[in-house]
């Protein structure tokens, strides 16, 4: 991929190209044709056939995903080791580009010292992965997401197809593998995220050299071979398995490539038993490939749960009126409204790969992220959130007071947020319906954050006959008036017994009228605590 594509115009302009029912170019995953002789793929056995059609009519979303609403990313690779962000393989080879810059300083000129390099340098040294989930399930996490391989094409877990792998290089432990173990030990769901279809076209700029400059025209690392390793740190390793560039720029995938694709993926499906897989491609990767692991994971989720399926697909890509195969996902937009089927909303802490710069300018404020939470689950949707790690593994101050003050308010009020559905509406105030022009906190386009809401903004959940109304910070003098609520509302037409909020013992004074439900909040709270201006529960319960 030559041209200078951020990743947001990279998947905004995927989704274009698809959703117009155009040709898409070669460099997008999901439009790469299949290989002329394709490879043979063997599959559980069970109902699910490698067809949309099969897909769509044999799966149902299990609930557990649908009661869980929060779950943790963890996208930690050797990509964060360098500190300086995301796609850091990719745009290290991209003269011009800051991260080639930092390379050069950092490291050397990528003719010399390549990924594969940066990689070696990973040792995740202060990782303590039972310490970082005890914080995630205090923080009211219900699933935990690994990432197995990103576009680096580095795979997290002890790959059988994958040499290059964190058991054998970097490391050398398997972290699928313990975050498997330790997620299960602790009864919550784990999943995986997969992003390593991409490689062949990802890193065509490692077939490059510099165009300008003293080293013009030596060639980066992207082209060796095993025999070039010999006596160095790499001997035995082919680099090929890595960088996947024995072919030109602009080529299709070639049917080797997509069947060691399918081999790893399917390795890691039998080999780690995941209740979760985010596919990060549009759809599924690489046409029959990805249609074959589908089936795959499905049925072979259903033998180990005794027939019964449990197995969640999240992929970016799918419209509202054709995910029955799957949940989509929407990363770098939001839904503004209410929408009938279950979805994902994904998004990150900081940077998708951990960076300094990041960290020095600070990241979003916790009543951002709670606010995001709360709209997500009033829209029917399911909130999955990375929290940048550094290479070293070791969580950063910020993260962690993000973290404990996601945990003293899921404390309090996560009984609106888990094993909730939508009420009628999803919301009022004036963040409701808001455009695309809103900016959030850091004065940055919303990415799903939303404009700066106030206790003026309200997102409603129920639980069975109970209606939850989250005012999202603490009204003025401390009274709030839910217009939705008033005596002729046609969203709520029964009576009203009594309004409790969350954290606190005792009914609230209440009045309803034609104008709302006026809400008198406690003026003395001994226990309150500034996470009520993230957002304060309010708990309305019917007259019997």
């Amino acid at each position: 991929m030559k041209t200078h594509f951020t990743r947001r115009k990279f998947l905004k302009t995927s989704a274009l190209i698809t959703g117009a029912g155009l040709t898409a170019p070669s460099w997008i995953p999901h439009a790469i044709a299949q290989p002329t002789a394709a490879p043979a793929y063997s599959i559980a056995s069970g109902p699910f056939q490698p067809t949309w059609e099969s897909l769509e009519q044999n799966y149902k979303l299990p609930d557990w995903y649908r009661n869980a609403k929060f779950g943790v990313w963890m996208h930690w690779g050797p990509q964060s080791q360098p500190l300086d962000g995301d796609w850091y393989a990719k745009y290290m080879y991209d003269q011009g580009r800051p991260q080639y810059d930092f390379h050069v300083k950092k490291y050397g000129h990528p003719s010399k010292f390549g990924f594969k390099d940066v990689i070696n340098t990973w040792k995740a040294e202060k990782w303590d992965p039972a310490a970082l989930l005890q914080r995630f399930k205090g923080a009211g996490a219900k699933f935990l997401v690994s990432m197995a391989n990103h576009h680096d094409n580095f795979d997290n877990f002890n790959s059988k197809y994958q040499p290059w792998n964190s058991v054998n290089i970097g490391p050398k432990k398997d972290i699928v593998g313990t975050w498997q173990k330790l997620v299960t030990a602790a009864g919550m769901k784990f999943g995986v995220s997969v992003h390593g279809a991409r490689a062949w076209n990802w890193y065509e700029d490692a077939q490059g050299s510099d165009k300008i400059g003293p080293l013009a025209g030596i060639p980066y690392d992207g082209k060796l071979t095993k025999t070039d390793g010999k006596g160095l740190w790499w001997d035995g390793l082919d680099p090929q398995d890595l960088y996947a560039q024995n072919h030109a720029i602009g080529a299709e995938p070639d049917a080797a490539y997509v069947a060691k694709y399918f081999n790893r993926i399917k390795d890691l499906i039998d080999g780690y038993h995941p209740d979760l897989i985010f596919f990060d491609d549009t759809k599924l990767p690489l046409g029959d490939a990805g249609l074959n692991l589908a089936a795959h994971f499905y049925n072979a989720n259903r033998q180990w749960h005794e027939g019964n399926l449990e197995a969640v697909i999240i992929a970016n890509g799918f419209s509202m009126a054709e995910q029955q195969a799957a949940v989509a996902n929407l990363e770098r937009n939001m839904s503004l409204d209410m929408l009938k089927i279950p979805w994902n909303k994904g998004n990150c802490l900081g940077p998708w790969h951990y960076s300094v710069a990041d960290y020095t300018k600070g990241y979003r404020r916790t009543s951002d992220w709670i606010h995001l939470l709360v709209d997500v689950v009033s829209k029917n949707g399911t909130f999955l959130l990375a929290i940048p790690l550094p290479g070293s593994g070791e969580i950063d101050d910020k993260a962690t007071a993000f973290l404990d003050d996601m945990s003293k308010w899921m404390d309090i009020n996560s009984e609106c947020i888990y094993s909730t559905r939508p009420w009628t509406i999803y919301g009022e105030g004036p963040s409701v319906k808001n455009d695309a022009t809103a900016k959030d906190s850091a004065g940055n386009p919303p990415r799903g954050l939303g404009p700066n809401l106030t206790a003026s903004d309200v997102r409603f959940t129920t639980k069975g006959d109970v209606l939850y109304a989250v005012l999202m910070g603490w009204p003025d003098g401390g009274k709030a008036n839910i217009k939705s609520l008033a005596t002729n509302s046609l969203n709520y037409k029964g009576e009203i017994d009594r309004v409790e909020m969350l954290g606190f013992s005792g009914n609230l004074e209440i009045a309803r009228d034609e104008n709302g439900l006026a809400v008198t909040l406690p003026s003395r709270r001994t226990e309150r605590t500034e996470t009520d201006n993230f957002g304060v529960a309010l708990k309305i319960i019917p007259r019997a």
